[in-house]
């Protein structure tokens, strides 16, 4: 298509470029971290990721095919490179991901569009008929704006807000880069009921509804939605906000899979909740960048940071893999935060948190691990890439 000379176009939390070289290293990476752990299996592992090009859901992909060999049907919404401007990285981490599984021998089925319509859940469908016959794990790590209700037509948008009470509190300024004071209304019954109609369980109860009634849900299959609770000083902008509301829809709805596939299936359904990690979701939410920057400091110091690879590998080879069984908290959800939720790591981000400057928040915290750590979403400041060579940015996926 083109070579071009790829630079970072970034202002707040969002990035309009994207560098195919160092999004397929970041996939490399990923890979060779999970092939370490490398295990023998008497049959293939097969495994639908809804979602499944950037975070969470690309990494659960990785640790599916470096850990198992898996064949995978990957669902995602990413737009493909133009003659003058690059993919989104999702598409470029696909195109990685996709090589390096057919260099191993396994199955990559990828289908781009949007994971809420009834024709992409029915391509889905076709491909696992055709390509594996059924599928013995479902991982569902979708984020959204949007969505439309494919019954009544009804389009429901997400909105960041707390519930019940203003909030106020203390936030980076991506832009200028200083540390300011927040303020957010409270959110309306409306915004309430979008965030849930987006980001709760409905589309998920969907997907498992369609598999099965399909016959492509393999006996003992494992559901896996993400989700997170953090620590409370994020609360009020997360877990008691609309958010929050919604992941306790995405709960709810998880407890009644799991009953049913149990019956049907011999399977089971869990709401994985993970560890805070830099998303161009999670920057966009007041409290949460310079949070990430104060935990991921003390995770580092303390040996015990994770990144998405690692907590994907501890989610297949502990608790949801072949021959696992996962452990549960009282709720019934795998916890995959203990690490970052531990009494002491939140006492020591506590004791910081009322002290932070502009003039002391890069000394206290990590926040520029947690820039760089942006950039490399899309591929940027990565190790081992020359930037200022000129970069093939076509990029195909079969």
């Amino acid at each position: 298509m083109a070579q071009m000379h790829i630079s970072p176009r970034i202002r707040g939390f969002i990035c309009t470029t994207a560098h195919p070289v160092g999004c397929a290293r970041n996939v490399k990476l990923q890979l060779e971290t999970a092939l370490a752990r490398r295990e023998a299996l008497d049959k293939r592992y097969r495994v639908l990721v809804i979602g499944a090009s950037n975070g969470y859901g690309l990494a659960a992909r990785i640790a599916a095919l470096g850990l198992y060999g898996a064949d995978t049907v990957g669902v995602f919404y990413d737009r493909p490179p133009e003659t003058d401007k690059t993919a989104t990285p999702g598409f470029y981490n696909t195109a990685a991901f996709h090589e390096h599984a057919l260099r191993m021998g396994a199955v990559s089925v990828n289908l781009n569009g949007d994971a809420f319509v009834p024709e992409i859940k029915e391509a889905a469908i076709a491909a696992i008929r055709e390509r594996m016959g059924q599928v013995d794990a479902v991982v569902y790590s979708l984020a959204a704006p949007r969505r439309t209700d494919p019954v009544t037509g009804e389009v429901f948008k997400s909105a960041i807000k707390p519930v019940g009470e203003t909030y106020i509190g203390k936030t980076i300024d991506l832009n200028k880069e200083v540390i300011t004071e927040v303020t957010m209304e409270p959110a309306t019954e409306e915004d309430i009921r979008g965030t849930v109609g987006v980001m709760g369980g409905d589309d998920l109860r969907l997907w498992v509804d369609a598999l099965e009634t399909a016959g492509v849900l393999a006996q003992g299959v494992r559901v896996n939605p993400f989700s997170y609770i953090g620590p409370t000083l994020t609360w009020p902008m997360y877990r008691s906000g609309t958010v929050g509301k919604a992941k306790e829809h995405l709960e709810e709805t998880t407890k009644a899979l799991d009953a049913r596939l149990r019956a049907t299936h011999d399977g089971m359904a869990h709401v994985s909740v993970n560890k805070a990690v830099i998303t161009q979701a999670s920057s966009a939410i007041p409290v949460v960048p310079l949070y990430i920057s104060l935990l991921y400091r003390i995770m580092r110091e303390r040996g015990i940071h994770e990144d998405p690879i690692h907590q994907m590998i501890r989610l297949f080879t502990t608790h949801t893999g072949p021959g696992r069984t996962p452990a549960l908290d009282a709720e019934g959800r795998i916890r995959l935060d203990d690490r970052e939720l531990a009494p002491e790591i939140q006492k020591e981000i506590l004791h910081i948190w009322n002290g932070v400057t502009t003039d002391n928040f890069r000394d206290l915290s990590d926040y520029d691990a947690f820039k760089r750590g942006f950039r490399q979403l899309f591929g940027f400041e990565v190790d081992g890439i020359n930037y200022e060579v000129p970069v093939e940015i076509d990029a195909r996926i079969e």
